[in-house]
């Protein structure tokens, strides 16, 4: 094993271990109180009511002393492209767990956003308060206590991490990430980029955009580029929380959904009353965090991940934190290279060799931890094969040959860096995450510029529109933090900042917003903690002052001296007026209770640590 990936993860089992404990003796707790299917606990007209709808075979099982009993949890939308491909799951996964001498239900099903839709608009401000809301939906549907296991269905930003906090909340079940797999490659997202900075400088219409776009997003399946949706499917992978080798298979693939009942098939024979016991909470352990951590560095992965996995390690009792993230990006070499940090997508990588190649390669590196649990069985080395279907029948085979195009998954001799794809920045701004991978000076990126101060990413639109942001500047997109607005995302503003940049300008971003995994090559520094709300120090920002970038050494600067920084007052944050509409207020008491960005921006487990003091007083109406 590679030493500062062991150190790191001494070091997270140490600061875990009470937590840990706690989290494990609850679930062995509720173990110990059954000697069957979890139903048969229940009093007859309990038990009958959850039987009602079952005929037949089904029903004579759920009636007997043995068959386990699944619950299917949904996250299946039509305005998802990600999780319409969810609409046929029920049936296959209820037919193909009978045949494996269960039952499966559908318990519940979640809401699941579409980041895409709501990029740039208010219910974009939602959007990360949602991943609490599937939590407690997922929750909710397994609350019932009747179910021996579950299959959760989920992929995108939110869906998969909320889907992951809540099932850990019954961690002694075994569960299974059942993916629907990528829509095959459009129009390439350069040009499809392109297409979008020519759009913000007035050069095509809307007619010529709205075709680009839909080019792009055309079928059934995540998005092609290596945003949030993807790194949610390859750190499940590495945590082996799905099957080998199912991350990126196409939905019209017939591997797909021969993969899809092998899930269904497994989940029925790891239950309790098995000979192959895989609870989720002991698949989701401090060496799996750490690999997904290592996998996210490796491939440049989405700056979101740094909170999601931070608030799903919390929920089964482990304690991470951005110090481990920065130190393993030091060891960790990045090794992949697909759109926002390289020309190819999510297929080019899979085409490559994909998960297999990528696993492989690291493992022989001494990067990842193979003495894991997984729902494949013990050993990651599982998920270095790779899913064939012949005939009918599935197997997995070796990734011998490794990597097939070395411009998208590169050998560890020969890495596109010797470090991972992500810092973080700590100074007297705060602590902040920032994504290398894509950025054009890499690890070497110094910007020192003037500050122009933003409250909303509205004002920096307009602000372009008028021609006004033609000079070196780093814009501070304030107050729109976790408690602030609920943590919106601000990709909408790479666009304009990029045509800046490509004018010659000198430009940056801090924020203490999210850009997640599409941030692309401006220099941005984002997720600042505290937020200014809080009482962060980008609350006393103006316009003009000098603020310092600096990659290399890991600094996040405003470059005054500390006595007048100290005498400065507050802005006004200004958030009342951008609390209201599309339903936002009614998420109020959420918001109110979110934790920073590095302690994972969950209102779930405040139990655990202080609340933030907000400092900024503002009267909600």
């Amino acid at each position: 094993m590679q030493q500062t990936v062991l150190e790191v993860t001494e070091r997270i089992v140490n600061r875990s271990r009470k937590h840990r404990l706690r989290y494990l003796q609850n679930m062995e707790e509720v173990m110990m109180a059954t000697a069957g299917p979890f139903r048969h606990r229940l009093p007859c007209s309990n038990l009958a009511h959850s039987m009602a709808v079952c005929q037949g075979g089904d029903a004579k099982r759920m009636r007997d002393a043995h068959s386990p009993h699944i619950a299917i949890i949904s996250s299946y939308n039509d305005i998802v492209s990600a999780h319409h491909t969810y609409e046929t799951y029920p049936a296959i996964l209820k037919k193909a767990v009978s045949e494996a001498g269960g039952v499966a239900q559908v318990a519940a099903g979640v809401p699941a956003m579409c980041d895409g839709v709501t990029q740039g608009e208010p219910s974009m401000d939602l959007s990360l308060i949602s991943r609490d809301v599937i939590a407690m939906s997922t929750v909710i549907g397994l609350s019932h206590n009747v179910f021996d296991g579950a299959l959760l269905l989920g992929i995108c930003d939110k869906i998969l991490p909320g889907l992951l906090m809540g099932a850990l909340q019954f961690g002694h079940l075994p569960m299974i990430l059942v993916p629907g797999g990528p829509m095959r490659a459009g129009l390439p997202n350069k040009e499809k980029a392109h297409a979008r900075e020519r759009f913000a400088e007035g050069k095509i219409g809307t007619a010529e955009m709205l075709e680009v776009e839909c080019k792009s997003y055309h079928s059934p399946g995540t998005c092609t580029f290596y945003g949030t949706a993807n790194s949610n499917q390859l750190v499940a992978e590495l945590m082996g929380l799905h099957l080998p080798g199912a991350s990126f298979v196409n939905p019209d693939d017939p591997l797909r959904e021969a993969l899809t009942k092998a899930a269904a098939n497994r989940v029925t024979v790891t239950t309790y009353s098995s000979g192959e016991y895989t609870p989720l909470g002991k698949v989701v352990s401090e060496k799996s965090i750490v690999n997904a951590i290592v996998g996210v560095l490796a491939t440049g992965g989405s700056t979101n991940q740094t909170m999601h996995l931070v608030a799903i390690a919390r929920a089964a009792g482990i304690r991470i934190n951005w110090d481990d993230f920065a130190d393993l990006s030091k060891a960790v070499p990045l090794l992949v290279r697909i759109y926002p940090n390289g020309p190819g997508d999510i297929n080019s990588f899979q085409d490559a060799g994909g998960m297999a190649a990528f696993i492989a390669e690291l493992l022989d590196g001494g990067f990842l931890h193979n003495d894991v649990l997984t729902v494949a069985g013990s050993g990651l080395d599982a998920y270095a094969h790779k899913p064939l279907l012949a005939n009918g029948v599935l197997s997995w085979k070796a990734a011998v040959e490794r990597s097939s195009e070395l411009t998208v998954i590169a050998p560890l001799q020969k890495p596109f860096s010797a470090t991972g794809g992500l810092k973080v920045l700590s100074g007297n701004l705060g602590r902040a995450v920032i994504k290398v991978s894509a950025l054009v000076d890499g690890a070497d990126t110094i910007v020192e510029a003037p500050a122009l101060v933003f409250h909303t990413q509205e004002e920096l639109l307009t602000a372009f529109k008028e021609g006004k942001l033609h000079r070196n500047f780093i814009a501070v997109v304030r107050f729109q933090g976790p408690q602030s607005t609920g943590m919106p995302e601000l990709h909408k503003l790479i666009t304009p900042l990029s045509v800046l940049m490509d004018e010659g300008y000198q430009v940056g971003m801090v924020t203490d917003g999210r850009l997640s995994g599409a941030s692309g090559k401006v220099p941005a520094a984002i997720h600042v903690t505290p937020e200014a709300l809080c009482g962060g120090m980008l609350a006393k920002v103006q316009d003009g002052d000098l603020i310092r970038m600096d990659v290399s050494s890991g600094r996040l600067d405003l470059m005054l001296d500390d006595l007048l920084i100290k005498a400065r007052e507050y802005a006004d944050p200004g958030v009342k007026r951008v609390r209201y509409g599309v339903g936002r207020q009614i998420f109020a008491p959420l918001r109110s209770n979110l934790l920073s960005s590095e302690e994972g921006a969950s209102s779930l487990f405040t139990y655990v640590y202080e609340k933030c003091q907000v400092n900024i007083p503002f009267q909600e109406d």
